[in-house]
């Protein structure tokens, strides 16, 4: 195999981590601007904010529910159930996020924005450790033609 192509298969690997890592820095701004400042301008920057990650997050595992996870499961179908419980969580996230969009729309108090923050920030990291654990070494070898963006969100 020559070295491009070698190149090419690891990158869905390093795809979904940088892709995980920037979700993570958008949690972290996120819950910064929980705490930034008052007033009007204040409740737009979090409400902007608490969309953009949720969007964002949303965006990831709809593109792995739909692209990545069937093209996982044809080439390993031993993953089959890892890929169920990967799905699984990510219905549990859309719901939590659905939460925060809620209490970001109605403009809640910080702490309750905090607290839908802190339950998705858990589930999230584990979610994603689970992933990493699980997924990495077969997507060192995933042959996929596709746009990393439709495949793993628009981050």
């Amino acid at each position: 195999m020559a070295e491009g192509e070698k190149a090419r298969l690891r990158a869905w690997s390093h795809e979904m981590r940088t892709v995980h890592r920037r979700l993570r820095e958008a949690l972290s701004v996120t819950r910064d601007a929980v705490w930034e400042g008052e007033g009007d301008a204040a409740t737009r920057d979090l409400l902007v904010f608490c969309r953009g990650f949720c969007t964002a997050l949303n965006g990831h595992h709809e593109g792995e529910d739909r692209s990545l996870f069937p093209a996982i499961e044809a080439a390993h179908p031993e993953l089959r159930e890892t890929l169920r419980l990967l799905t699984q969580d990510h219905s549990m996230i859309s719901y939590l996020l659905d939460g925060l969009r809620e209490a970001a729309d109605r403009a809640a108090s910080a702490q309750e924005i905090d607290r839908h923050l802190e339950g998705i920030a858990a589930i999230m990291e584990n979610h994603f450790r689970y992933e990493e654990r699980m997924l990495l070494s077969v997507l060192e070898t995933l042959e996929l033609a596709a746009d990393p963006r439709d495949v793993l969100g628009p981050l």
